[in-house]
């Protein structure tokens, strides 16, 4: 199994934004597969992203500001909705398909997974 750590910051198309995007990568490792998305002021990093079926842990990364996660589309059952979180984690498993997903706080807060098999 392979881990990917990407290091990628891409803003939401939106109102809220006013940063340009930024793109790099990151190596691997063994031993399951994990991503972790920074919930950043006004920003979801890395959005796209594309990750194998598995966990994904969403990370708050600006104590000052609150952020929902709430879940747009998706394939099955999407996973619970969170009420204004400041700080902390929260890990989604994910399974086949393009997830869609905003911040309910920020207008144009915005983000999409694809899941590959």
């Amino acid at each position: 199994m392979h881990v990917r750590l990407v290091t990628l910051a891409v803003i939401a198309t939106g109102t809220a934004c006013g940063n340009s995007p930024t793109y790099g990568g990151g190596g691997g490792g063994g031993g399951g597969h994990s991503t972790t998305i920074t919930v950043n002021n006004n920003f979801f990093s890395p959005t796209p992203d594309t990750v194998s079926v598995g966990q994904v842990t969403f990370s708050w990364a600006t104590p000052s500001n609150g952020h929902t996660l709430t879940w747009d589309s998706g394939p099955g059952t999407l996973p619970v909705n969170t009420a204004v979180i400041t700080s902390g984690t929260q890990v989604v498993t994910l399974q086949a398909g393009d997830y869609h997903y905003h911040c309910s706080v920020h207008a144009g807060m915005n983000g999409t997974i694809h899941v590959n098999p």
